[in-house]
């Protein structure tokens, strides 16, 4: 038993020492490397000014150093060999590999944690691609060779192939080709400038993500965002935290907007405002797209319309609205589920047409409109404003004119008009004339100045002229043959009391804005925008973008497979599947 103790214990003291050596082995490959002098030329020490240090002067050729595949050189070099650092003096250049050149007058330079300070000009090139370089100026610079970045704290500009970049302060990744720009962030292009707190850049793809405050001013375009993308060379992007962009005498706001200027095309996501600078108007919705060369705007998803009606706003509503036409010809329509509200108007029907160019609104198919206590029904109906004075002017019902007001005192019976076409006209806002023209019938409940019922009077006659007083009838005059009479209550039966085609729709009436929308509209759940409260992987963003066949730089040909098919599903359609705004596709 005991030898078996002892064997055990022999093994145990073999894995010890197995594990102790291979720990010390792993620890003696991380030793770092010396710093080899590859040319000292003319060698001196001076132990006053430089304890344990090699002085090394330049002759024909400059002093040259080497370490772990970096080239450096410089006029003077004062070498701690013991510690592996160098200080070098003047015409300081360091090259690592074919892709890394820095120059600048003095650098400290520590071998075993690979960090290099560099000052006084400095100058870092980086190549990006094959097709161009990138340079870094600042006053001092600070490199790290493990990890592969620089970073400087002075202001500092970068240029590119497309760009020029200053910041506060950036940090430089060799390995990604990422800046991360910090404080007082600007970007210089021909075609644009972009202002921002903070950014990442991509000197391949050239791509910037913009993090906090950030402006992009272009040609015909700007864009305000606090966390957002844009492809610096082809000019589109998007912003997905208090993002606004002004497009076009139009200005998009909304919790995710994305925008290419190529296309002329901009879309929105979630709690949407499009205001018209010019008509004044404004949308609101929660999906929305603006088409710049065809000056039109379509939204949807509780989609709203708001206009200025002297000192009244008038809302539009339906499942989708359209604003099409330049600001002179403005069209706008909205379609399914119609409805319009005015403090003292409402309507409500298949779709609207309004003109906002000249006033008229057309309400098509199955219309209803609620005038006070009065409601007016029709094949299509068209109200006319005022453009100067900014006030309602006249309304039409076109064929099948009905007109239906409840017994204001009695509240038992309904007052009715009906004819072929109806006139209404209104003064201040209040419709004060009706005009019914054509096949003309009515019931109307007779009262006296005490408020008694006198009769009941049912009449036809080719035209009848109303007046109205507080939206009530004043006066009832009947025109060009007229044959009726008033009936005492108990003389004219209940199935008489009602024209043919009446029907009663007060229980669709409007009585306040937020009855535009229906049940369906107010339980719409919103996209998730991913990024605004949550930081998103940038680097696999960027790597999932280079294999884009649609962007230039990748020079990757777009398959058959993308082609434009006609069965595909839209830009709109396909938006319901994302949580960004629409981009245009590959091939457009």
């Amino acid at each position: 038993m005991s030898k078996i103790f002892a064997l055990n214990k022999a093994i145990s003291f073999l894995l010890i020492l197995c594990t102790t050596v291979q720990l010390l082995a792993q620890e003696a490959a991380k030793e770092p490397a010396q710093i080899n002098i590859v040319h000292g030329a003319n060698f001196t020490k001076d132990e006053a000014k430089f304890p344990d240090a090699a002085i090394f002067q330049k002759d024909e050729l400059q002093v040259q150093f080497e370490h772990e595949g970096a080239d450096m050189w410089c006029d003077i070099a004062i070498y701690y060999i013991k510690e592996n650092k160098i200080k070098a003096i003047g015409n300081v250049r360091v090259q690592q590999g074919d892709s890394v050149l820095m120059t600048s007058g003095k650098v400290d330079y520590d071998g075993n944690l690979k960090m290099a300070k560099a000052w006084d000009n400095v100058l870092l090139k980086s190549e990006t691609n094959e097709n161009g370089n990138m340079t870094l100026q600042t006053d001092t610079l600070y490199f790290d060779r493990e990890k592969q970045e620089s970073y400087y704290d002075s202001f500092g500009t970068v240029i590119d192939s497309a760009n020029t970049l200053t910041s506060e302060i950036g940090k430089y990744y060799l390995e990604t080709k990422k800046y991360q720009f910090l404080d007082s962030v600007h970007i210089d292009n021909a075609k644009y400038i972009l202002d921002s707190e903070q950014l990442d850049y991509y000197t391949t793809s050239k791509n910037a993500y913009m993090y906090g405050p950030s402006t992009i001013t272009g040609a015909d375009y700007k864009m305000y965002c606090e966390r957002g993308f844009y492809d610096t060379k082809i000019e589109n992007g998007y912003g997905i935290k208090n993002t606004t962009i002004h497009y076009n005498n139009r200005i998009m706001e909304g919790d995710s907007v994305y925008f290419d200027r190529a296309s002329e095309f901009a879309s929105a996501t979630n709690n949407i405002t499009v205001l018209d600078t010019i008509n004044k108007g404004i949308i609101k919705a929660h999906y929305a797209e603006v088409f710049k060369a065809k000056d039109s705007v379509f939204a949807t998803k509780r989609a709203v319309s708001i206009g200025l009606m002297e000192n009244d706003s008038i809302f539009i509503h339906g499942d989708t609205l359209m604003a099409t036409g330049k600001p002179n010809k403005r069209v706008l329509r909205a379609f399914r589920n119609a409805k319009i509200f005015k403090t003292d108007m409402s309507g409500k029907c298949d779709s609207i047409h309004s003109e906002q160019y000249n006033g008229l609104t057309q309400l098509i198919k199955n219309p209803v409109v609620w005038n006070g206590e009065n409601q007016m029904t029709g094949d299509s109906i068209h109200i006319i404003s005022d453009l100067k004075t900014e006030k309602l002017d006249s309304l039409k019902v076109i064929d099948n004119a009905f007109l239906v007001s409840q017994d204001s005192i009695g509240k038992v019976g309904f007052n009715q008009a009906k004819g072929v076409n109806l006139y209404g006209k209104f003064i201040e806002n209040e419709m004060k004339i009706i005009d019914l023209v054509k096949n003309t019938e009515v019931i109307y409940y007779m009262y006296n100045d005490d408020n008694e019922l006198i009769g009941i009077d049912k009449t036809i006659c080719s035209k009848i002229h109303i007046t109205l007083a507080n939206n009530d009838v004043e006066d009832l005059t009947f025109i060009t043959d007229p044959n009726g009479d008033i009936f005492p209550e108990k003389d004219l039966p209940e199935n008489s009391r009602l024209l043919k085609g009446f029907i009663w729709r007060a229980d669709e009436r409007l009585l306040t804005k937020d009855e535009i929308f229906d049940e369906d509209d107010n339980n719409i759940e919103l996209v998730t925008i991913n990024g605004i409260e949550n930081p998103i992987d940038i680097d696999a963003e960027e790597e999932a973008r280079s294999k884009n066949a649609g962007d230039p730089i990748n020079n990757i040909p777009i398959p058959p497979s993308k082609v434009a098919d006609p069965k595909e599903k839209s830009a709109t359609e396909k938006q319901k599947e994302t949580n960004l705004p629409a981009e245009k596709s590959d091939t457009q």
